[in-house]
């Protein structure tokens, strides 16, 4: 009984391969590689010294993909696989909505056919929109202000409606915040494919060289030194806590949702400093002007997680900093 990891070769999907493997699963991967290498899963079989099966192909091809559930005994289903750049998804609405919506339907319609039913869903802190105070809960209300959160959401009303229908199905949607990091071997880690979307890839390529500077956008919020607060998690805790998910549905009927970050917010001069002092190395900054629509602070009330899952994050800022400059380093 195979577990198939939809977008396993990305950078989330090839961390949570590596913890299935360890916990002696076995794993089937589909990713059309848009945004990943298939190093990526030589890595993953480097680490554990076990095989994975890997198919390549784009999960908008119906017929291809139920080849997949046709060739394995597919017992659950992690689905990471999806377009995710929160500014490119503003300029490019139709491809997002077409591309996110179109393969998790094609998933579940093939799920269903073929009895499958324990599905882990991997949403977005993005389906809270801006949210009025923190910590946030998961019975803050929803809202998003990019077509990225919105697809995001929009699964989530697929799901809750399919569970409704069908109660045979044991689901769990996941809300991450912020992950970042590497594995420890330096293996794997964020490679993005052009320019970085998110916060360390931009510091990794000040660090490197391969940019000049680091935009910090504002230090006038109301945060402890003036810049955004946000909630960063390992990877690798990240990971794990897919790992007590699938534990879940495998025991528990239902649909369940939980937040996975770290519990406490880091301001973005933190996450700096803490790479600059834990690695050695200067990064080039810069102060710019609000973006808008960002928010002062915005982290996780995990407290939820940590009872339902006995799941918690054990990974510091620092650890984060270190392994992720310590993956690239290790890629040059």
């Amino acid at each position: 009984m195979a577990v198939l990891v939809a977008g396993g070769a990305g950078y989330i999907g090839s961390h949570i391969s590596i913890e299935l493997l360890n916990n002696n699963k076995e794993v089937v991967i589909v990713d059309s590689l848009m945004n990943s290498n298939e190093d990526v899963i030589k890595n993953i079989e480097n680490i554990t010294n076990k095989k994975v099966k890997f198919y390549s192909l784009n999960m908008i091809n119906e017929d291809e993909l139920e080849k997949v559930f046709k060739d394995n005994n597919i017992e659950s289903v992690i689905h990471l696989a999806g377009l995710k750049a929160v500014g490119e998804s503003v300029k490019k609405p139709l491809e997002y909505y077409y591309n996110n919506l179109v393969i998790t339907l094609n998933l579940l319609r093939i799920m269903k056919k073929y009895n499958c039913n324990k599905f882990v869903f991997s949403s977005s802190a993005t389906v809270y929109g801006q949210p009025k105070t923190v910590p946030i809960k998961e019975d803050f209300p929803l809202s998003t202000t990019n077509p990225y959160g919105t697809t995001k959401l929009m699964i989530e009303r697929i799901l809750k409606d399919l569970y409704n229908s069908d109660n045979s199905f044991r689901i769990v949607m996941l809300r991450y915040f912020n992950p970042i990091g590497a594995h420890e071997s330096g293996l794997i880690g964020e490679n993005p494919n052009g320019i970085p979307n998110n916060l360390m890839p931009y510091i990794t390529s000040v660090a490197s060289g391969k940019l000049e500077v680091l935009n910090i956008f504002g230090n006038d919020y109301n945060t402890k030194d003036g810049t955004g607060v946000r909630d960063y998690i390992h990877v690798v805790d990240l990971a794990k806590g897919h790992i007590k998910a699938l534990e879940k549905i495998e025991k528990d009927d239902g649909i369940f949702v939980y937040n996975l970050g770290s519990g406490r917010g880091y301001s973005v001069l933190e996450l700096v400093n803490t790479f600059e002092k834990v690695n050695n190395v200067k990064v080039n900054y810069k102060f710019t002007d609000r973006r808008p629509g960002d928010i002062a602070e915005c982290y996780a009330d995990i407290s939820k997680a940590e009872k339902e899952l006995n799941w918690k994050p054990t990974k510091t800022l620092e650890d984060m900093c270190r392994d992720s400059w310590n993956f690239i380093k290790n890629s040059k």
